[in-house]
């Protein structure tokens, strides 16, 4: 099974449209770092992302490397790169545009939360794109109108 690590948002914005269990199904187990949990505390998806016996909490050994990144992103960002390297993981799931960069930038491969839907779809857990992305801006989550039409090409919609 691939090794695969998530944030804050794609774990939230899941959770807030009733999709969390696609990352189960895409991935089997997905790992979260401390910090994640720490942020997710404050949200209301927080008793769904709890319930999940499917999300592992590991905490990073190189607590010193946070600092390295904490100027330009969030404690869970940097603390799910930092446990990727360490993990040597298959796959990050984040939404953040500069996490994402920084994430290549490390040799990580990434995804996001429209990734995720993508894949669901393609793996035949979602008939349909449109109507997740649709409430996922309902939610508050961003997307472009480029970034809309561009995922719904890839969906075939």
């Amino acid at each position: 099974m691939r090794k695969v690590l998530a944030n804050t948002t794609p774990l939230i914005a899941l959770a807030n449209i009733n999709q969390l269990e696609l990352l189960h199904k895409l991935y089997g187990t997905v790992i979260v770092p401390q910090a994640v949990i720490d942020e997710i505390v404050r949200e209301p998806a927080k008793h769904r992302v709890h319930e999940c016996s499917w999300i592992k909490v590991e905490k990073i050994k190189d607590v010193a490397r946070k600092e390295m990144f904490r100027a330009r992103l969030h404690a869970g960002e940097v603390e799910v790169m930092i446990l990727a390297r360490e993990q040597k993981a298959d796959l990050v799931i984040m939404d953040d545009d500069a996490a994402k960069k920084t994430a290549k930038f490390l040799g990580l491969h990434v995804t996001g939360t429209l990734g995720v839907l993508l894949k669901a779809k393609k793996e035949g857990y979602l008939e349909k794109i449109e109507p997740a992305m649709n409430e996922l801006i309902c939610d508050g989550l961003y997307i472009s109108e480029t970034v809309k039409r561009y995922v719904l090409n890839q969906a075939g919609e």
